[in-house]
């Protein structure tokens, strides 16, 4: 059969990223040509000032190489620009006369850098700056001559001075407004930039306006309006792109400022899909790096006939490429009607912070000296997270807050390149900043695949992101919606309302309704869907034990000599002799070669061997102990101290109501592992306040806790409210697993989720909305009769009818 032919206009990142994508969705399904205008494969445009700067090379920018094209099956015309479109015939034509008919056509034409027209703008010396070939003619220029100057004091003109400069010339900065950076900053950061690239040896001549480029056989010198004149050996023009639209145009593809296209970024011709800094979508156009990704995916999406991409818009931001300049602004950061605007500003240490905040959520940021927090505050506006509970302490960020939840976000700024970001896979920040230079890499899903960081655990995935977004600057976005992983394009949170209002319930039923590219997913998303189908329906949904991790399919925590060890549960801590005699029986028995008391008050035997799991079950089940599910993404403990039943101090009895959180609770399925305990008193021995749902008893009753984190990165809790009864708390408790439950993400602890969506909200919900609540603690009861069924029970009686029927069958 036939494959269909997809022709693709333009060899730049944007259009190369649709067609990665593509591949990923659908290798076969086009016989694929490119046409580039340039000389060179595609390359990584966004690191064009390190190369003029001198920090890197042309040959480390490359993207895709030749090789690449030809080992993915790429037909690639370099330098040879497509001229004409013929949408009747279907097909294009080159400058060179080359003919290829297309069924699908990709514009992903570009922009054009505006040249002022202006007398002498045609000389020889005056160059814009878009290409590899004006980066080599500004270095060329570098090594004859001294003089610069350069027209436009915006993001690209600013980073074309800085690179001409340490290449030795003497640079002018030409800037029409009395502001630099006027789309990014505000008047106070923007001086700030210019008296530290001052510093930096840059002249600045800011409100002038060009009239005219003099000079004979070249650039000689630049007039002004005002009639004074600079004399320059070079002159390049920074102040602004045009969509590159003609040739869409010319085969009459409507227009306005760029192609205009819908969400699917398809154009009036329903053959032709458009993406990047060529195009109009909703009224916008973009030039920056981050939104043309989005919508390469969106068009990838449906090149491969999936159909169920959107592209909605981006929000931006912005990092100088600037050595030794630290720069950030991002969102709406001008402010306006109905936003309020919180400031710092200290022009001697050279610190400017300004957050604009509209209904309680961050809208806009402009930071200067201090970028630290810029990545998070990113993703505070792009997640939309309520900032109420956290708005007097914002603006110092998350150190201040004894902040941990977002991954240690803060960090990165600060650490060297021999510092370790991934504990589990051993990355140090080298490692990971060489990889997003050297091979091109924009996601963190592709940093991930590449270097293994953030792809264990997670929970260094904050720091990750800030390293992508200091190292790739303006071109860096976090989406508004992950995917669950590179088998979709669907979010934790579509996959969810898929199988709620689909009403799905079972693996098989997710891979073939929501097109699903793998038919059987892979072990990232398969233990999601999982979970998602158990929580959502945990009556009807069929719970896949292969797609579940190693550790709950045994119902044991492998080792690393790879030895098992099982812990029987211990309601609340409080133990008996019969229990601990039934213990140290089985642990002679089985000759368990190590018996330690865990941080939760629990025992565990360690050593044992996969054969001998079954047997020490039964024994164990035997003598009424039931899993501790210390092994799953589940209720592992509830820690008690001794309370008012002994202690002097003790105003509540803990242990008590200890036990009945943890029988009300254990067996219960989590996004993440969940922990809880009780303290007797506010002197709090069993540290409640560092665990995901957390008691401490109070004279009038108890103060409950919630989103506490004592691993790696130690969270404090937050008040959740205060009740008088313990059928409250247990009420409260469950409530808040259920919808802990129900809307947290897949391997996403209490304390990231509480920071992500806001306290403000789970109280609405949990403590003020009284049906609400009473509604999610009947879920929760009902989901606990299916899931109160002890695990180790069970495959302890399978193991023995098992050995029964073979012994059977061994003796006739």
């Amino acid at each position: 059969m036939n494959k269909e032919r997809l022709v693709l206009v333009g060899n730049g990142m944007a259009g190369m990223r649709t067609i990665e994508e593509l591949l990923k969705l659908e290798p076969d399904l086009y016989e694929i040509t490119v046409f580039g205008a340039e000389p060179h494969p595609n390359y990584n445009r966004i690191l064009l000032s390190p190369v003029l700067s001198g920090e890197k090379t042309i040959d480390e920018i490359i993207l895709n190489s030749r090789d690449w094209y030809a080992e993915h099956g790429i037909t690639l015309h370099t330098g040879d620009p497509v001229e004409h479109i013929d949408r009747r015939k279907r097909l294009v034509r080159s400058r060179s006369g080359l003919e290829v008919p297309y069924d699908r056509l990709v514009l992903a034409t570009g922009s054009n850098p505006f040249i002022i027209p202006v007398p002498g703008a045609d000389l020889p010396g005056v160059l814009g700056y878009r290409d590899i070939a004006d980066v080599e003619a500004m270095i060329e220029t570098a090594r004859g001559f001294k003089r610069a100057i350069v027209i436009g004091g915006g993001l690209l003109g600013l980073e074309a001075a800085y690179g001409l400069q340490q290449q030795g010339m003497e640079v002018t900065v030409v800037h029409l407004l009395d502001t630099l950076m006027e789309r990014q900053l505000d008047k106070p950061a923007a001086a700030l930039l210019k008296a530290s690239l001052e510093q930096r040896g840059l002249t600045f001549l800011m409100e002038a306006q060009t009239a005219a480029i003099q000079g004979r056989d070249r650039v000689e010198s630049v007039r002004f309006a005002d009639g004074s004149e600079i004399a320059t050996d070079l002159v390049v023009m920074a102040v602004g792109i045009r969509p590159n639209m003609a040739l869409a145009q010319n085969a009459g593809i409507h227009c306005e400022r760029g192609i205009v296209v819908d969400d699917t970024m398809l154009t009036y011709d329903a053959r032709i899909y458009a993406i990047g800094e060529c195009v109009q979508h909703r009224g916008h156009c973009y030039g920056l790096v981050a939104p043309l990704f989005e919508q390469a995916k969106v068009c990838a999406n449906h090149l491969a006939k999936l159909g169920y991409g959107r592209y909605h818009g981006s929000v931006t931001s912005t990092k100088l490429k600037v050595t030794g300049i630290d720069l950030f602004s991002a969102g709406q950061y001008q402010g306006g009607d109905g936003c309020e605007e919180i400031l710092f500003q200290d022009p001697g240490a050279g610190i400017y912070k300004k957050l604009v905040i509209r209904e309680n959520r961050l809208a806009g940021a402009v930071l200067y000296g201090d970028t630290i927090d810029g990545a998070w505050f990113f993703q505070l506006m792009r997640e939309g997270t309520d900032i109420s509970e956290i708005r007097e302490d914002l603006l110092f960020g998350q150190a201040h807050l004894g902040d941990s939840g977002h991954g240690g976000q803060t960090q990165a700024a600060l650490m060297t390149d021999e510092m370790q970001v991934c504990d589990c896979n051993g990355v140090c920040k080298g490692e990971i900043v060489k990889a997003i230079t050297s091979k091109g890499l924009f996601t963190l899903e592709d940093v991930k695949l590449h270097t293994k960081a953030a792809a264990s655990c997670g929970s260094c995935t904050g720091l990750v992101e800030q390293i992508l977004a200091s190292t790739l600057g303006s071109d860096y976005s976090t989406p508004e919606a992950k995917p669950i992983c590179t088998c979709t394009d669907y979010s934790h949170d579509q996959v969810r309302a898929a199988i709620r209002e689909q009403h799905l319930t079972s693996l098989s039923d997710c891979f073939e309704k929501l097109d699903w590219r793998r038919p059987d997913g892979c072990h990232v998303c398969r233990p999601a869907l999982n979970y998602y189908l158990i929580s959502t329906w945990p009556a009807e949904a069929i719970d896949d034990s292969q797609s579940r991790f190693v550790n709950e399919r045994v119902h044991a925590n492998i080792q690393k000599d790879g030895t098992y060890s099982v812990i029987p549960r211990i309601f609340g801590g409080e133990t008996s002799p019969a229990q601990l005699r039934a213990i140290a029986e089985a642990a002679e028995k089985y000759a368990v070669r190590s018996v330690k008391i865990t941080g939760g008050q629990r025992i565990d035997l360690l050593g044992l061997t996969k054969e001998q799991l079954p047997h020490i079950w039964k024994d164990l089940t035997d003598a009424g102990f039931v899993s501790g599910h210390a092994y799953g993404k589940s209720m592992r403990t509830v820690k008690t101290c001794v309370g008012s039943q002994w202690c002097r101090f003790g105003v509540q009895d803990s242990t008590k109501m200890g036990i009945e959180l943890e029988e009300l609770t254990w067996g219960s399925w989590t996004p993440h592992k969940f922990k809880l305990a009780v303290s007797g008193c506010p002197r709090n021995c069993a540290e409640a306040t560092i665990k995901d749902f957390g008691v401490v008893a109070i004279e009038s009753g108890w103060e409950l806790h919630i989103g506490g984190n004592g691993g790696v990165k130690v969270r404090a809790t937050d008040v959740l409210c205060r009740v008088t009864t313990p059928e409250q708390v247990k009420e409260y408790c469950g409530a808040f697993m259920q919808l802990y439950r129900e809307e947290a993400r897949y391997l996403e602890r209490t304390a990231p989720w509480v920071e992500r969506v806001g306290l403000a909200y789970i109280k609405k919900r949990i403590v003020e909305d009284e049906i609400g609540r009473r509604a999610f603690y009947k879920r929760f009861l009902e989901s606990q009769a299916q899931a109160q069924v002890d695990p180790w029970k069970e495959r302890a009686a399978g193991a023995e009818a098992h050995e029964f029927t073979a012994l059977k069958q061994v003796n006739g």
